[in-house]
């Protein structure tokens, strides 16, 4: 394996800036903090924080940083432009925000595309390379490291290459390190980014990099496109964040350029972190984590089908491109009428159990009868396990005997619906009845529960529902369908999930949490 770590190779993160401008994503101050901690433990060279002077949270970010931020691997950029036109550089704020906010890196945007200097700068081209050249020049002087995003640099390329290149030698020429190369509108395809890579590299002798948005697809291929023509700084965002359809997955270009193309440009060993920094993110950013993004997703490394356990259970390498612990992942057996008893056999013994052939079959009938009335086990392993206690050990694991439950919700004009839930067991010996409240039905229901068992079971103050999926099944039954629920909750330190399934969705969801508290207290051995 090559090895491009340190100043050889750039690995460059905008999540805080570009990722953070995806729909719906809205991180503050303190949110920002905890994502450049997280991604420095991948070990990338730069993070760039955001946009000082542009907006008051990222000058707070900045200034929040020198003191917060103690950064073992990676070193804080700041983004922002040239200055104005007719402005000089030393007198423009938005430059004296970057000159001031503690960061060593500015990366400066700049446009290269000559129908955008004159229809969106309104300015001419010669001034617009004035301002490339005064900005980066003085932003030199002043002891800070100077890189470049040539925006719209592909669409200038085309319409005006001669121009496009000139903006890059004059960056380069004033002290840039780096010129990046960005598909702003990310129309480009993986050929086409290597042609003119190519040509750039040749024509200018500077350092390329590139910066590439998923528009057609294709921005982790483009970005690789890049590296193979020569740029050796990339960017990209975690778990590809950003506007519209995102940036290039920074994990899945990095993942690819170490174990497919034997190019190390990670501090050794730090790609296993990237399933943990990647779903670290997702938390912090409320984005629930794409379950089928390359290498980090939780089914990257799933296998379903009966035939392909049957090959893994031989060797795993059949139906797998890599060991999955090589970015910190695990392989995992789902369960589901499409599984055969090799299936059942190994999530068993993933799970700790060496099943006879018996139980074997016997399992494999009883998953396959379930699913057919609506259940489903391959996202619900909580509830699997449970499944399989039963038929290992002869006995559903039960820390409480249900006697009856009832929900009632009241509705008042101008009021916000309250439900109420009353739930009678027995547990510990005593029979216990329980009235919680609840902002709907299940909420209630919940709370009911905890107040009913919580001093008996002190455990399950550590659980917390942190997510909750319905789905109707055969919807053509109209209001009499069945309904499936799926409970994820926490203890803090992982996560498990059951299902429930009724003719209703309180029903449902009431089955889901009892099996969400066994599962939680049988793992806290209660």
């Amino acid at each position: 394996m090559t090895s491009r770590t340190g100043d050889l190779f750039h690995v460059y993160d905008t999540t805080l800036r570009d990722g953070a401008q995806q729909e719906g994503l809205n991180l503050s101050v303190a949110d920002k903090l905890a994502i450049a901690r997280h991604v420095d433990g991948l070990g990338v060279g730069f993070i760039e924080g955001g946009w000082p002077g542009a907006n008051p949270k990222d000058t707070e970010f900045f200034a929040r940083a020198r003191e917060e931020l103690d950064l073992r691997h990676a070193r804080l950029a700041a983004f922002g432009a040239t200055r104005r036109a007719g402005v000089a550089a030393a007198d423009d704020p938005l430059v004296a925000a970057l000159r001031d906010s503690g960061a060593g890196v500015v990366t400066l945007v700049a446009k290269s595309h000559d129908r955008h200097v004159e229809l969106a700068l309104r300015t001419t081209l010669e001034e617009n390379l004035a301002m490339v050249r005064d900005t980066v020049a003085h932003l030199r002087a002043e002891g800070q490291r100077v890189f470049l995003d040539a925006e719209h640099f592909f669409d200038g390329y085309r319409d005006n290459r001669d121009y496009a290149l000139e903006v890059l030698r004059t960056a380069f020429e004033a002290g840039a390190d780096v010129a990046a190369l960005c598909d702003t509108n990310g129309g480009m395809l993986p050929t086409w980014v290597g042609d003119v890579v190519g040509d750039v590299v040749a024509a200018t002798g500077g350092r390329v990099g590139i910066h590439c948005h998923n528009d057609t697809g294709c921005a982790v291929a483009n970005t690789l496109a890049a590296v193979d023509a020569g740029a050796t700084h990339v960017q990209g965002t975690l778990n590809g964040y950003g506007e519209r359809t995102g940036n290039a997955d920074l994990v899945t270009v990095v993942a690819n350029l170490e174990l497919k193309l034997g190019t190390e440009v990670l501090p050794a060993g730090l790609l296993r972190e990237a399933t943990r920094v990647a779903h670290a993110v997702a938390e912090v950013t409320n984005v629930p984590p794409a379950s089928r993004q390359p290498y980090v997703g939780t089914s990257a490394f799933a296998h379903k089908a009966g035939l392909h356990a049957s090959a893994i259970k031989v060797d795993p390498f059949l139906y797998q491109h890599m060991d999955p612990e090589g970015v910190g992942n695990d392989m995992r057996l789902l369960v589901s009428d499409m599984a055969g008893r090799a299936s059942i056999e190994l999530k068993g013994r993933e799970l700790g159990f060496e099943l006879d052939a018996a139980t074997v079959q016997r399992v494999t009938a009883r998953v396959k009868d379930l699913e057919a009335r609506g259940f489903t086990f391959e996202a619900a392993d909580a509830s699997f396990e449970l499944l399989l206690v039963e038929e290992v050990e002869g006995l559903r694991p039960a820390y409480v005997e249900v006697e009856s439950w009832r929900v009632i919700t009241e509705t008042r004009i101008a009021e916000e619906a309250v439900s109420e839930a009353t739930v009678k067991l027995r547990a510990g010996g005593a029979r216990i009845v329980v009235t919680g409240e609840g902002n709907g039905p299940v909420n209630a229901l919940d709370s009911a529960l905890r107040q009913a068992i919580s001093q008996l079971y002190p455990e399950i103050v550590k659980f917390e529902l942190i997510d909750y999926k319905v789905r109707i099944l055969d919807q053509g039954h109209g209001t009499d369908a069945i309904t499936r629920v799926l409970i994820e909750t926490t203890d803090g330190e992982s996560s498990w999930v059951t299902v429930g399934v009724g003719h209703n969705v309180i029903e449902a969801s009431w089955m889901a949490l009892i099996d969400s508290l066994t599962f939680g207290l049988r793992r806290h051995d209660a």
